[in-house]
């Protein structure tokens, strides 16, 4: 019988250095799309998918990240003094029950293999999510919550996979497909960050996984692979070297790339045309601001 997972891990120990000067005092993962920042797009997914226990992977650094989901009783009685009920409700999303969520410090950036490693003690022998916060996925039913429903008929390991051009393949680790059903296909190997000419197919992995605790004992024993890092795509692919089942899961939704200026500046239009409340007054001013532009050319 296959265990839900309830589990989730967040690797949030880098230091966000393509965001400076921003990151200097701020976590990457508090920047905000609209008025929500990364990590809540990643904590509300993973709620929506099951997920009861909440661990961070964090470093140096990151107390703002720490502090965000903690009470604010000063902030609460203010709100309620001036009969804010509406953001008081906003603010229920933001925090967590004791208990709930667990920090665990990665001391060297040594790749995300090694920073799900570190959770090694709190997953012990469970399935477990793993959920990158830079790659913001809107759905209308959220990614991981796709996933899970699709690993309770399959078990083994999945991860979310996309179609990139060829060109972008060497920007991913990419699956080695061996048999495709549509949603899912399941796969013969993974290759990280693979070359033009040596991607095996187009079909790109993403920051969403779940994962068996199988993969954490191979992690025990894989060296650095690509970029001197310790890939979790080495342990993933460990599964299939001992005849486990890795599936990729073809998810339904745009995926931003919210580590990369470029993919934070598209998903903060994305969501912002999403808000009925700002649609209007977004849209007007990006129609103007493209007719000057042309009218300048």
């Amino acid at each position: 019988m296959k265990r839900k997972v309830t589990k989730a891990i967040f690797p949030v120990a880098g230091l966000g250095t393509r965001f400076l000067p921003a990151t200097k005092s701020i976590p990457k993962e508090i920047m905000t799309l609209v008025d929500r920042p990364l990590i809540q797009y990643a904590i509300d997914e993973a709620r929506a998918a099951g997920i009861k226990e909440f661990i961070f992977v964090t470093s140096r650094g990151k107390g703002a990240l720490e502090d965000y989901f903690d009470n604010s009783p000063v902030l609460e009685q203010e709100l309620r003094k001036k009969g804010k009920t509406q953001l008081l409700e906003v603010l229920k999303d933001t925090n967590m029950e004791s208990g709930a969520i667990a920090y665990m410090r990665q001391h060297k950036a040594l790749g995300l293999g090694h920073a799900v490693w570190c959770a090694r003690r709190l997953i012990a022998n469970e399935p477990f999510a793993v959920i990158l916060p830079d790659d913001v996925i809107a759905a209308e039913k959220p990614c991981l919550q796709q996933m899970v429903e699709a690993y309770e008929e399959t078990g083994g390991c999945m991860v979310a996979a996309m179609e990139v051009p060829p060109e972008k393949a060497s920007a991913y680790g990419v699956l080695d497909v061996k048999e495709d059903m549509g949603d899912l296909v399941s796969t013969r190997g993974m290759v990280e960050k693979p070359s033009i000419d040596e991607a095996p197919s187009n079909l790109a992995v993403i920051g969403r996984y779940i994962l068996t605790p199988d993969v954490l004992r191979s992690l025990n024993q894989i060296k650095t692979g690509a970029g001197g890092e310790i890939q979790l795509t080495d342990a993933i692919a460990e599964e299939l070297a001992q005849g486990r089942d890795v599936f990729g899961y073809r998810f339904r939704g745009q995926r931003f790339d919210c580590g990369s200026k470029a993919g934070f500046l598209q998903a903060t239009v994305a969501f912002g045309m999403a808000r009925e409340e700002l649609r209007d007054e977004f849209t007007g001013y990006l129609h103007d601001l493209m007719a000057q532009n042309k009218a300048a050319e």
